[in-house]
C-alpha cells in the first residue's frame, strides 16, 4: 500500500479553507462561542494537573505549531494559573530541548507554587511586572538573543493600546519560521459579556490592535490553515507566522 500522507494532509488543508469560506458555519460558530462564554467554557480545562484558560480547539492548535516549527525559547505574557506555560514545556519536553518565559503582572503566591512544583518546572522561567516594563521588555529580548528560533504568545492584558504595545515589543522577537499568536481576539466579535466585566471589548481589544499593527509592520502573515480550521476559537485571525 502506498503512502497517502501527503495526500491526507492536502486534503485536510483544502477542507478546512472550504470550512473557512462558509460564512453560515461561522455564524453559527460565533453564536456558541458566545453562549459557551456565558457559562465560561474556557476556564473549565486543564493541562497536565494545572488549569488552561483556553477553548480546546486552541489548545490542540498551539501543541500542533509547537510540534511544527519547534522554537527553542516560547514567550508568553500572561500566565494565569500556568497551564498554559505547562503546555508548551511538555512539547518542548517531547522534542527534547527548550525554554517558556513566562510573564505577569501578578504571579499569586499559589499559582507560583503550583507551576514551581510541577514536573516540568525545569523548562520553565517567571518574570513578574508588566509585559510593557522597559527592564522586562528587555530581559525578553536578552532571552531570544540566545537562540535561533523564537516563538510568542500574547495573552495578558486585553485593551488595544495593551497588546498593541506588546505586538511593537514582542513581534521583532519572534524569528522567522515562527508563529506569533494573539489571544482573545474573538473579543472583537461578541458582545460585552455582564457575566466578567473587563474593560475591553469591541472597538478596544486585541483584535483592533493586530490590524493596526500588522499595518505598520512587514514579514508576518495570518497562517492560512491553522486560522481555517479553528472553527471554536478564542483567537480568530491571531495565528501568524513571520515569513522574512
Amino acid at each position: 500500500m502506498t503512502d497517502d500522507r501527503a495526500e491526507f494532509e492536502r486534503g485536510k488543508r483544502e477542507a478546512a479553507a472550504r470550512m473557512a469560506a462558509d460564512e453560515a458555519l461561522a455564524a453559527k460558530a460565533l453564536d456558541l462561542n458566545v453562549a459557551a462564554d456565558r457559562h465560561d467554557w474556557s476556564y473549565q480545562w486543564s493541562w497536565l494537573g494545572l488549569p488552561v484558560i483556553q477553548m480546546p480547539s486552541d489548545i490542540v492548535a498551539l501543541q500542533e505549531v509547537i510540534w511544527e516549527t519547534r522554537p527553542q525559547l516560547v514567550i508568553e505574557t500572561g500566565i494565569a494559573r500556568g497551564g498554559s506555560l505547562v503546555l508548551y514545556a511538555s512539547i518542548l519536553e517531547l522534542i527534547g530541548e527548550g525554554e517558556v518565559l513566562g510573564i505577569d503582572v501578578d504571579i499569586r503566591p499559589h499559582n507560583r507554587e503550583a507551576i514551581e512544583a510541577h514536573g516540568l518546572a525545569n523548562r520553565i522561567r517567571m518574570v513578574e511586572g508588566s509585559s510593557l516594563d522597559e527592564d522586562i521588555v528587555a530581559r525578553a529580548r536578552a532571552a531570544a538573543a540566545e537562540v535561533e528560533r523564537v516563538m510568542v504568545v500574547l495573552d495578558s492584558n486585553h485593551t488595544h493600546e495593551h497588546v498593541l504595545g506588546e505586538l511593537r515589543a514582542y513581534g521583532p522577537l519572534v524569528t522567522v519560521g515562527q508563529f506569533l499568536v494573539v489571544a482573545d481576539t474573538f473579543v472583537e466579535q461578541i458582545p460585552a459579556q455582564g457575566h466578567r466585566p473587563r474593560e475591553w471589548g469591541p472597538g478596544n481589544s486585541p483584535g483592533t490592535a493586530l490590524r493596526t499593527w500588522l499595518d505598520e509592520v512587514d514579514g508576518f502573515e495570518p497562517d492560512p490553515f491553522a486560522n481555517a480550521k479553528l472553527l471554536l476559537t478564542a483567537s480568530p485571525g491571531g495565528y501568524l507566522r513571520r515569513v522574512r
